[in-house]
């Protein structure tokens, strides 16, 4: 067989709203970078626009870049712009990320993709709980044109299960992964590099994330405000810093400088040497309103630092209370600064729970482990496709329904 003569590596197109510093895609670059070459190709789609410095972060070559500019609302042109540049493509997978990116599974269809994953990673600020009624709409109106829809964290494939009803055959949970290499403690990695802000002798609580209304790091900022004052002893030592940038690193630097902190707070915006920061902190807090499986949580952990965490999503799936962290209400800065203090005044506790949750993520997060779950997703859907396709069931007869349902658990 001639070169020539060889099937074409197929494909897959991944839509996204923005391709920027966070969470979410951070990962996405991680498993472009790290599947086989030999398996797939990718392209990105980005709905609005995207960072050229965090496209920087894709290192294999060929991997397409491409920007819709869509306009705020609906947008149809949007459409006929992702159906034109798809029929061109060409791809064998198409996988869309979170609310903002569902809609465009009919034009996948249209355009001939053959098959079709929508992940949930997170939700939105205006819907923190997954009640927002247009939201689950327009989520049921999407479900039959898509072979998949999984979820990051357990609570949210539940919720996906219950409230949008996406069949148990037709989801999976796809947790995150973490570079245990990489993202190493001082304690396991002394030749490490260690980046530290401030002195020595200071406590620092430290979080990475973009900056952005449901990561709420105002209510962090207030927390911190509120453990100097109930911890008067231990306040000349006590420091910020929040990491990542984002639509509100402007206004939360206002905040830190009227409040007359920006000795104590640090704002240093998108880094690329994470893995240092963290091994430079004392104490990782994570204060979001809303979240899937918290990726920054995970690298913190893997650095040895035990976390202090939100109540929400699947945060208290890798913080385990007692044993790896501490877990507190949304929105509650006066329970996230008693939190954080408990540890600040005992930094033996602080480090044991930073060794656990080590272990934890070395059990249950590899790298490996991700990239290879979502190498066999698209495996198993291409070779279910063969013989079943969605829109076909979504139309045929409930006995043919279910049969063609339960043939994509295969």
């Amino acid at each position: 067989m001639t070169q020539s003569d060889m099937p074409a590596v197929p494909l897959v197109v991944h839509l996204i709203y923005r391709f920027d510093c966070g969470g979410m895609e951070t990962l996405l670059v991680e498993r472009i970078n790290r599947m086989p070459a030999a398996s797939y190709r990718h392209a990105v789609i980005c709905l609005s626009d995207y960072s050229p410095a965090f496209a920087q972060r894709i290192t294999r070559p060929g991997v397409g870049l491409h920007a819709l500019h869509k306009r705020p609302g609906l947008s149809p042109a949007t459409h006929l712009h992702l159906w034109r540049l798809l029929r061109r493509l060409r791809p064998a997978v198409f996988h869309s990320y979170n609310l903002s990116a569902i809609e465009y599974a009919p034009v996948a269809l249209l355009a001939g993709v053959p098959v079709r994953v929508n992940g949930a990673h997170g939700r939105e600020l205006g819907d923190l709980d997954g009640s927002n009624r247009k939201h689950n709409f327009l989520r049921r109106l999407m479900r039959p044109f898509y072979h998949c829809c999984y979820a990051n964290s357990a609570a949210m494939l539940a919720w996906s299960r219950q409230v949008i009803g996406v069949r148990p055959a037709r989801s999976r949970l796809l947790a995150n992964g973490i570079d245990t290499e990489r993202f190493r403690s001082r304690a396991v990695a002394a030749d490490e590099p260690v980046l530290r802000q401030f002195d020595a002798d200071c406590i620092v609580i430290g979080t990475v994330g973009r900056i952005q209304d449901i990561k709420d790091h105002f209510g962090l900022l207030a927390a911190f405000v509120l453990l100097r004052q109930r911890a008067p002893e231990l306040a000349p030592r006590l420091r910020l810093a929040i990491v990542g940038d984002g639509p509100l690193l402007a206004a939360l630097r206002g905040r830190v400088d009227a409040a007359g902190l920006a000795d104590v707070v640090w704002l240093p915006g998108a880094r690329t040497d994470v893995p240092a920061l963290l091994r430079g902190f004392d104490l990782f807090a994570i204060s979001s309103l809303a979240e899937g499986t918290p990726g920054a949580a995970l690298e913190a952990m893997a650095c040895g630092l035990a976390v202090v965490g939100t109540r929400v999503g699947g945060i208290p799936e890798v913080v385990e209370e007692g044993v790896t962290g501490a877990l507190v209400p949304a929105g509650d800065p006066i329970a996230m600064a008693a939190a954080l203090q408990r540890y600040a005044l005992a930094p033996e506790l602080a480090a044991a729970h930073g060794a656990a949750g080590r272990e934890r993520v070395l059990r249950h997060y590899s790298m490996g482990a991700m990239v290879s779950a979502y190498q066999q997703l698209y495996d198993q859907l291409r070779r279910v496709e063969a013989h079943t396709d969605v829109a076909a069931v979504a139309a045929a007869d409930p006995a043919e329904k279910k049969k063609g349902i339960e043939s994509c658990a295969e």
